[in-house]
């Protein structure tokens, strides 16, 4: 893809904390990129790791001047990216994630595309694959790329044409947003890129998903590891309305309302027997509607075993996601 000209300057920040595993791949690919190296600067912002990342990191920076580490006493992500936007020099920010690695003309067409549709974020989808090549590392991943598993998220489900949404994976901003709108809220230790693009939104910015820039990232690999990570995420769909009233879309919701309306039936049918039937056909309603997803699932990748695993990681999934909610609710009103 051809470049623009004059060629911005950019800055990426990838905020990290214990990621030895994942971030010389993900800088690999940094380095890798077809934008000029002149024109950039890597600022890895480290939460503290324990492990070998900032080692890692180090090295790095000494055979690529562009790198810089710069460490986060405060550990957390929005922390992190603040640090990093405030110590950047680049017109130009671009976010990326530590567990995840780009194509070569990521930054390219990030840039390229920013400018011709005169928007104020861009971003494009992530394939997602499993750290691991176990049953359970490939099934969360599918669970993952799939709309059932994640609703009508597009960054994950993917997209035929660019289109305007709410929010990006990573995301490539102008940097004179974030005068216009402030940096990124520090009391979000979750969600906090999601709650920066719904202000965006209100300010009256655009935030636009183009399918062909391409990142692929890699999730949790474990059904414990995951099932803790999803409480987490909905934890973070409910609780940041306590510091930004601006709700999430509908889709973070759903599990929410949905393990809701069980636990409230239950509780009726210790009294009305009646609505135990009601529990017993949603949930028949709901595994129908899995075993649907985990076919198609079986069917496209061509392997028996997923019509088995499939309804166990959705539920994981759903169940994980909509207890972290009503937890994010409790805490909410505290």
């Amino acid at each position: 893809m051809p470049l623009s000209s004059p060629l911005s300057s950019v800055s990426i920040i990838i905020p990290c904390r214990n990621e030895e595993r994942f971030i010389g791949m993900c800088l690999d690919s940094i380095i890798s990129q077809n934008y000029p190296k002149e024109k950039m600067e890597v600022l890895v912002i480290d939460g503290m790791s324990k492990d070998k990342t900032k080692k890692i990191v180090k090295e790095y920076s000494k055979k690529y001047p562009l790198i810089r580490l710069i460490e986060n006493p405060q550990y957390f992500t929005p922390f992190g990216l603040n640090l990093g936007i405030t110590n950047s020099i680049g017109d130009i920010i671009i976010r990326m994630d530590a567990h995840a690695i780009y194509t070569k003309d990521y930054i390219s067409k990030c840039v390229n595309y920013l400018k011709k549709y005169n928007v104020d974020n861009i971003g494009g989808v992530i394939k997602i694959l499993p750290r691991d090549k176990t049953l359970i590392g490939q099934s969360i991943a599918l669970a993952l790329s799939d709309s059932f598993g994640t609703g009508n998220s597009y960054f994950r489900i993917g997209s035929k044409e660019p289109r305007i949404v709410d929010t990006v994976f990573g995301g490539c901003y102008k940097k004179e947003i974030f005068n216009k709108i402030g940096l990124f809220n520090e009391k979000l230790i979750r969600s906090q890129d999601i709650e920066f693009n719904l202000r965006l939104k209100k300010a009256g910015g655009k935030t636009l998903l183009v399918p062909d820039i391409v990142a692929y990232y890699y999730p949790k690999n474990s059904l414990w590891d995951f099932f803790t990570h999803t409480i987490s995420d909905g934890i973070w769909a409910i609780y940041p309305l306590k510091f930004q009233k601006i709700p999430f879309k509908i889709r973070h919701y759903i599990p929410f309302i949905f393990i809701t309306s069980l636990i409230i039936l239950l509780l009726l049918s210790m009294f009305w027997p009646t609505f135990f039937c009601i529990v017993i056909f949603f949930i028949g309603l709901y595994l129908l509607t899995s075993l649907f997803f985990s076919i198609k699932i079986m069917l496209k990748e061509k392997e028996i075993r997923y019509l088995f695993i499939m309804p166990i990681i959705f539920a994981t999934r759903h169940i994980a996601y909509g207890l972290g909610s009503i937890f994010g609710l409790i805490k909410l009103l505290k």
